[in-house]
């Protein structure tokens, strides 16, 4: 297994150059096609008092400026992977509905992996949502950029956020072409429950078992009675060891759960410091 197809979600010019620099130094590790995809957002019509009736020289102006944004990303995106001789493709979507636009959750379905950042603001906006939305309903890996590195660099150390769900499973198969090519991987556990088939002690024995029959110099390790949440104990984890990668299944409860109450996947979203792959 490898990526071959990777998508590259530009939104902005501010995090395009990012994105793309990301993916394509992805693109020439693992040979892949980059398809860059920009969803141009269809403007809200402006209502005017007293008959609120539509405003058309906003809404004429709002529409222009999506558009010159997105020739701005699509000219930067083509830009950089001509330069670097990669092979890609562009697609731009006119849409109401930003990264859920149904073009768009088609293109994600048919890529190996979507590459997508963080935002300079965390996720605590409006594109949060869309992106938390985007992750769940494309049913492919999404790679999140932090917005604090600027430069891709090699991914030499992985942690595997490991608490034996299906989302867990799916991400640490899904993140295989990058466990081979690291140096360690780490199999790590917080509070793991006694199960009728496992003991705490020995979560996480049985996927690293699995991971090394691939070839992968991989190591486990399990936290307990720490007093930390689990967030948090990941989020230390990363610093630790100067973690390069976390792989880890994304929205393990019920969606309105998470909205309500938060959850491990929505607080590391909010602090991230290395790159993340999530699967759903």
């Amino acid at each position: 297994m490898t990526y071959r197809t990777l998508l590259a979600i530009l939104d902005t010019p501010k995090d395009a150059r990012q994105v793309t620099d990301f993916s394509l130094a992805l693109a020439k590790q693992y040979d892949a096609h980059v398809i860059g995809a920009h969803a141009e957002s269809v403007a809200m019509i402006p209502m005017v008092a007293p008959m609120e009736i539509p405003d058309p020289a906003t809404v004429q102006a709002l529409q222009d400026a999506a558009h010159r944004e997105s020739e701005t990303v699509e000219k930067l995106f083509r830009d950089i992977a001509a330069r670097e001789g990669a092979s890609h493709a562009w697609r731009s979507f006119v849409t109401a509905s930003g990264l859920n636009s149904a073009s768009l959750i088609d293109s994600a379905r048919s890529a190996d992996l979507v590459v997508a950042a963080q935002g300079e603001a965390g996720l605590l906006n409006d594109n949060r949502a869309e992106l938390e939305s985007f992750l769940f309903e494309s049913g492919r890996p999404v790679l999140l950029i932090p917005h604090i590195l600027k430069q891709p660099k090699p991914i030499r150390r992985v942690l595997i956020a490991w608490n034996g769900s299906r989302e867990a499973a799916r991400a640490t198969f899904d993140a295989l072409p990058f466990l081979k090519a690291a140096d360690t991987v780490e199999i790590f556990s917080v509070d793991p429950p006694e199960t009728p088939s496992q003991t705490p002690g020995m979560a996480g024995a049985e996927i690293a078992a699995t991971l090394a029959r691939h070839g992968i110099k991989v190591t486990v390790t399990s936290q307990e009675h720490s007093g930390l949440t689990p967030a948090a104990a990941i989020e230390n984890r990363l610093s630790d060891s100067s973690i390069d990668l976390l792989v880890m299944g994304a929205f393990g409860t019920k969606r309105w759960w998470e909205m309500l109450f938060g959850g491990v996947t929505r607080t590391l979203l909010d602090s991230m410091t290395a790159l993340t792959l999530l699967s759903r």
